[in-house]
């Protein structure tokens, strides 16, 4: 038993590790070194090899090792989840996805397993909670991101506006937008004027961003610049009614947002009603419940009952989902 233990405290231990490494963002001095070498290559004497050799080290230092490499290769999908993760604005690749993934499988299998659960709803339930839980984290941060992206997106517009207003080209604009709004308007800008340096168009690099962003409001922007390069007219004015219309689009989200919070609490409050009470008579009457953890005909209708109750819930939430 203690032997058991053990393993699966150095289990826990490792998945933490895997977790911290995976998701946690760049050093303090790790970001100064590479502030420090941006600007040397910056103000070098021939900058377009200096970008290239950046985005080549930066490409060389995602690479996954041999171990997250072949698990990596069981995930399906490896693109799309590749292009999920990317959306996160952190240098998770696939193999870490994938190593903390199967570590939580191990782990809570294992502490099921140890404390006498049956080995069919052991694997079944890590199972879930090691695919599950890293998906529900990834999603919440890509959901932070563009939040704070979409918050930021207006004013940057805005001072595009301003630069061209005051005679300065497209190209200048986009290089001015990287360097003074924070955060990731601030990043993805910079990523744009990136790939413009080692050749690629601006079109190009913009349709890229927008692809991997996925929001309405940079694909808005996008096809506004493509239109005005095709048919002319003031671009100013349009990218400052664009800013307006991004605002006003924000301001109707939040006021959806407000009028749906009743409907979002009932769901929530009924979502948790039915484990609330079984915890509850759990810790009252162990006996009485514990035939869902160890009856193989009450654990088939406890996962089917967890079914309808999550298929439940997803239309409840769409129900309330409003698209603007």
């Amino acid at each position: 038993m203690s032997l058991t233990l053990l393993l699966l405290g150095l289990g826990v231990v490792g998945v933490l590790g895997m977790l911290f490494i995976a998701l946690s963002g760049p050093s303090s001095s790790k970001a100064v070194k590479r502030r420090l070498e941006a600007v040397r290559e910056r103000h070098g004497e021939n900058g377009l090899p200096a970008v290239a050799n950046a985005q080549i080290r930066k490409l060389l230092s995602r690479r996954d090792s041999k171990l997250e490499s072949i698990l990596s290769g069981l995930v399906p999908k490896p693109a799309a989840m590749q292009k999920r993760l990317e959306k996160t604005g952190r240098a998770i690749t696939l193999g870490r996805y994938a190593m903390v993934n199967a570590g939580l499988v191990v782990v809570v299998a294992g502490i099921m397993l140890s404390r006498g659960a049956p080995f069919l709803l052991s694997f079944l339930f890590a199972l879930f909670i090691g695919i599950g839980l890293p998906h529900l984290v990834i999603g919440k941060m890509i959901t932070r991101r563009l939040k704070a992206f979409n918050a930021n997106f207006p004013d940057a517009i805005e001072l595009m506006v301003r630069g061209l207003r005051s005679g300065l080209p497209i190209t200048e604009t986009l290089g001015i937008v990287s360097s003074e709004i924070k955060g990731p308007v601030g990043i993805e800008f910079r990523a744009v004027s990136d790939k413009m340096k080692i050749g690629l168009t601006m079109e190009a690099a913009l349709q890229e961003t927008a692809d991997r962003l996925g929001t309405p409001e940079f694909q808005f922007f996008v096809i506004t610049l493509a239109i005005q390069r095709e048919t002319g007219g003031n671009l100013a004015e349009t990218l400052s009614n664009l800013a307006d219309v991004l605002r006003k689009r924000a301001q109707m989200k939040l006021k959806i947002r407000a009028m749906s919070s009743e409907a979002k609490a009932s769901a929530m409050i009924v979502g948790a009603l039915p484990f609330i009470v079984f915890v509850m008579v759990y810790m009252l009457n162990p006996n009485y419940m514990g035939g869902f953890f160890s009856d193989e005909r009450l654990i088939v209708a406890g996962v089917g009952a967890m079914v309808w109750m999550g298929i439940g819930v997803a239309v409840m939430a769409k129900m309330v989902n409003f698209e603007i």
